[in-house]
């Protein structure tokens, strides 16, 4: 866990003020100006009471960049720009209400700042940064949100601590080394080592992510899972025989429920759980201060937890289960039988299988809300693949098994991948209730 930042505050208020951010081990100085005209004080509590609106808002608006093809970075993982989307937000919203605490800086704005406005400027500026091929449509959203507030007051100096909050984070994270151009990976050559796998036999992807600075987290292979099991030992056999029972295309030991799993949750899974998140917070009314740091929370999580998983797979590196089942009769275990025709329920992904990604993605989440929300919440969750399909669920934790389990049932992990990525999962999220850059 990172050590507390020292901090300086920025101010936004009458004339023209400038001043430094302190950010602790990352030993940089930020001068900022900013012009601001004085203004009324501003009554904020009925706008704190339904401002969890914008935090959705921005959320559906990423949410629908990086279901757009072609908009997403190929190398660069979604999660980073849902953690600086919220964690902008977050902050703009701590230095309007006063409430909370910052991630990495504090920016004080003047005591009238509308929050609404600064959250929503925050958001748009963000996400103009990252995708400037939508900016025009961000506009649009922008000033939609903005014209509704009218010509309240604190409406420019909100826009002010939105903008400035916005800035200094993308300063923050410019060389945190997601810009780095991806290593190739040569192909394993013995057995259990990763290869690309079929139909298409794509380069491993997102080689580079584990050296990505993280969020919150102090080191990503903090977290690694114990090492993989000997390929001759029974443990090892159950994993792969049952893979190649239950996730193979044509199975006819899948259920029919299994193979709506296997197909329900094929999607990106951090999109899931902020969709989930977006309707836990819809249900319970919360309020603007509540949203943004949840939203935060979450998602700060999820990108360590994504550069942790990397970190944990590159340095394993085991082959994928199409892979395992096809070349069983090179593994020296001989519960194990090869078929070479083999092929699984989904298309494997272009990376290695240990620990699993919606595993680790899905208990970080699962872990982490249960605090915030009643772990025993019910909800119900629409598949972002098939379309009208919805599966209710008890609590967050039976999302969580159900998201890592279907990918058994997909073909392309084992529960040997499965159990490491949860247990990947819950120890970085315990690690980071408490994080004093998250306090409520």
């Amino acid at each position: 866990m990172t050590s507390p930042v020292s901090r300086r505050g920025l101010l936004i208020a009458g004339g023209t003020t400038a001043a430094a951010v302190a950010v602790g081990a990352t030993n940089t100085t930020f001068a900022a100006a900013q012009t601001a005209a004085r203004v009324p004080s501003l009554e904020v509590t009925r706008q704190a009471r339904t401002g969890a609106d914008v935090v959705i808002a921005w959320n559906q608006a990423l949410l629908e960049i990086v279901r757009t093809p072609g908009l997403q970075p190929p190398t660069v993982h979604p999660t980073r720009s849902f953690a600086l989307l919220h964690a902008a937000i977050h902050n703009a919203v701590v230095a309007t209400t006063g409430k909370g605490t910052p991630y990495l800086f504090a920016v004080h704005a003047a005591s009238a700042a509308s929050p609404i406005a600064a959250a929503a400027q925050a958001g748009h500026d963000i996400l103009v940064a990252l995708y400037p091929a939508e900016a025009v449509d961000l506009g649009h959203r922008l000033t939609d949100e903005l014209r509704a507030l009218g010509h309240a007051p604190g409406r420019e100096a909100g826009i002010a601590a939105g903008r400035l909050t916005a800035r200094l984070l993308l300063d923050l994270r410019a060389d945190d080394g997601s810009a780095v151009v991806p290593p190739p990976l040569a192909p394993g050559t013995r057995p259990g080592q990763y290869r690309p796998t079929p139909p298409a036999g794509s380069p491993a992807v997102f080689t580079h992510w584990s050296a990505v600075r993280p969020f919150l987290i102090k080191r990503a292979d903090r977290f690694r899972p114990e090492a993989y099991p000997d390929l001759g030992g029974r443990r090892y056999a159950a994993a792969i025989n049952e893979v190649q029972r239950l996730g193979q295309d044509t199975s006819g030991g899948r259920s029919e429920d299994q193979t709506e799993q296997g197909n329900f949750w094929a999607a990106p899974i951090w999109n899931y759980w902020n969709e989930i998140t977006q309707t836990a917070i819809s249900a319970e009314g919360n309020d603007l201060v509540r949203a943004a740091r949840v939203f935060a929370h979450l998602n700060l999580a999820l990108a360590d937890a994504v550069i942790a998983f990397y970190d944990a797979k590159y340095h394993f590196r085991i082959w994928r289960p199409v892979t395992a089942i096809r070349l069983a009769d090179q593994d020296g275990n001989p519960a194990t039988r090869a078929n070479p025709s083999w092929n699984p329920l989904a298309t494997t992904p272009a990376d290695p299988s240990y620990p699993g990604a919606h595993s680790v993605v899905s208990q970080t989440a699962a872990t982490l809300l249960s605090q915030e929300f009643d772990p025993r919440l019910r909800l119900a969750v629409t598949s972002d693949v098939l379309p009208g399909v919805t599966r209710k669920f008890r609590s967050l934790q039976a999302i969580a098994d159900e998201a890592g389990l279907s990918r058994l049932y997909a073909g392309i992990h084992t529960k040997l991948d499965h159990y490491a990525g949860q247990e990947l999962g819950h120890n970085l999220a315990r690690s980071l209730l408490t994080h004093p850059e998250l306090r409520p």
